[in-house]
C-alpha cells in the first residue's frame, strides 16, 4: 500500500476538529514547561509562547483563523464557565474583602475608568475612530465580558479579543519588576492591582507569585468585568 504524500496527510487531518484543540492545548503545555524552567520568568508567559507557537503554526500551513477556531472553539466556550468561577474566591476571601472594602471600591473605580479613558484617549491622539476607537474600551476585561462590550459599543469583537490577550500579557510581564519597584509589598494590593488591568493572564501570574495575590488578582478581574459593564457605555457616550 503506498502512503499518502505528507500535504494530503496534513489537508485530511487539518479539517479534524480535534487537531486545533489538540494543537492548543499542546503548545500551552510546552509553554507552561518552558515556564517552569526558567523559574517562572515574567518573560516566558505560557500563554505569550502559546500564542507564537500556534501563530508559526498557522502561518507555516496556510491555515486561516476560521478553520482553527472551529477546532478550538471548546477553549472558548469553556471561558464563559471561567468567568463564572470568579465567586468562588469572592466567597472564599470574603472575611479579607469586608476590611478593606472601601479601598477596594476606590483602587476597582479608579482603575477601571482610567483603563477605559486612557486608551480611548491615546487611540483619539493617534486619529483612531470609528469601530477600531470603540473596540478599545473593554480591553482590560476578561475576554467573554469584553467581546460581549464590544458588540454592544459597535466595536469590532475579534479585535477586541486581540487587544484583551495584549494587555493581559503585556500586565502578566511587568507586573512584578513594577510593583517591586514602586515598593508595594501588601500581596493583597498587587495582585488586586493586576487583576484589575490584566484580567484573567494576570491573574494566572499572581497565582504563580503568591496565593492571596492571586485571590485578590481573581476578585478584581471579576468585579472590573462587571464594573466595565456598567460603565464602558457612560464613558464612551461622554467621550464622543
Amino acid at each position: 500500500m503506498t502512503p499518502l504524500p505528507l500535504p494530503e496527510i496534513w489537508s485530511y487531518l487539518s479539517r479534524e476538529p480535534l487537531l486545533w484543540l489538540t494543537a492548543t492545548l499542546v503548545a500551552y503545555l510546552v509553554g507552561d514547561a518552558l515556564s517552569r524552567k526558567a523559574a517562572r520568568h515574567p518573560l516566558i508567559n505560557p500563554v505569550l509562547v502559546a500564542m507564537v507557537l500556534l501563530g508559526g503554526l498557522l502561518w507555516m500551513t496556510g491555515t486561516p483563523y476560521g478553520t482553527y477556531f472551529e477546532g478550538a472553539q471548546f477553549v472558548h466556550f469553556m471561558l464563559g464557565p471561567a468567568t463564572v468561577a470568579l465567586a468562588l474566591p469572592l466567597y472564599a476571601n470574603r472575611a479579607q474583602i469586608r476590611r478593606a472594602l472601601l479601598p477596594m471600591l476606590a483602587a476597582l473605580l479608579a482603575g477601571s475608568a482610567t483603563a477605559i479613558v486612557s486608551a480611548l484617549w491615546i487611540a483619539s491622539a493617534f486619529g483612531i475612530e470609528g469601530p477600531v476607537w470603540l473596540s478599545l474600551a473593554p480591553k482590560s476585561t476578561t475576554a467573554p465580558v469584553a467581546i460581549g462590550i464590544s458588540e454592544q459599543l459597535g466595536g469590532l469583537p475579534t479585535l477586541t479579543a486581540a487587544l484583551v490577550i495584549l494587555t493581559g500579557i503585556i500586565g502578566a510581564v511587568i507586573v512584578t519588576p513594577l510593583m517591586r519597584l514602586m515598593r508595594i509589598r501588601d500581596w493583597r494590593a498587587r495582585g488586586f492591582a493586576v487583576g484589575v488591568a490584566a484580567h484573567g493572564i494576570g491573574t494566572a501570574r499572581a497565582f504563580q507569585v503568591n496565593d492571596t495575590a492571586g485571590a485578590f488578582a481573581g476578585i478584581g478581574m471579576g468585579l472590573n468585568a462587571m464594573l466595565t459593564a456598567i460603565i464602558a457605555p457612560y464613558v464612551v457616550s461622554l467621550l464622543l
